[in-house]
């Protein structure tokens, strides 16, 4: 008599072997070998970013020490309470982007979405006093360029320390922006609910992003505002 066919049954999982991860790329073994690998890719791009500030610095510096007086008064021009400002407002941003990450760790997505946000509003209203700078900055013809004014200093070598300041700080805004396309970017993935406990790389990756801009200005804010305030 034949055998009766029985129902095929789905082949046994190996003895072990965890559910496949719907976030865990193929390539990677697992979930904490794919976050170790998205993080060092992050901090190997910071250093190339870092290596690109750091000709700027090491232009400014170079120019400080050929002209210290005239780069004091240029300094002097700057308005300090703006910068300190800025500089509060950007390190306070750094703590509720800590905060974004601490609650995706946990998959909150209602802390996510209030503290990316939050670092959205400070970022904003610290690219909104830089732009109020710049506007004070023209209207007192610091613009380099014809028509360029300044009293009490060497004109020609004054517009070097301005001509470094629009570019350090300008490029500082350019990251500022590209963050605010990365924030908004993780506000989206937060509100489709992409994000839990078991994976939450992209917010850990822009935070790392978000923190490297604002160091980058704790080093500005001394450097161009700084200068020869003692006199």
């Amino acid at each position: 008599m034949a055998d009766v066919a029985s129902p095929q049954q789905p082949p046994a999982s190996p003895v072990g072997e965890t559910p496949h991860e719907p976030h865990l790329a193929h390539h990677f073994d697992d979930m904490e070998q794919q976050r170790e690998a998205a993080t060092l890719g992050m901090w190997v791009f910071l250093v190339t970013e870092l290596l690109f500030f750091g000709g700027l610095f090491a232009s400014y510096m170079i120019y400080r020490i050929w002209y210290p007086s005239t780069f004091g008064v240029a300094s002097r021009q700057l308005n300090i309470l703006s910068g300190a400002s800025m500089t509060v407002i950007l390190i306070t941003s750094s703590l509720t982007m800590a905060l974004a990450v601490h609650a995706a760790a946990r998959g909150r997505r209602t802390r996510i979405l209030g503290f990316l946000g939050l670092t959205l509003v400070l970022g904003a209203a610290f690219v909104g006093l830089k732009f109020l700078e710049y506007y004070h900055e023209y209207l007192n013809h610091h613009i380099p360029g014809h028509g360029f004014r300044i009293e009490g200093t060497d004109p020609n070598h004054a517009q070097i320390f301005f001509s470094l300041y629009f570019a350090m700080t300008g490029l500082h805004a350019l990251h500022m922006f590209i963050g605010f396309g990365v924030i908004l970017t993780m506000m989206y993935m937060a509100w489709r609910n992409y994000f839990s406990e078991k994976w939450h790389t992209p917010v850990e990756i822009a935070g790392l992003y978000w923190h490297f801009v604002d160091i980058i200005w704790i080093f500005l804010f001394p450097l161009l505002y700084l200068v020869d305030r003692h006199r």
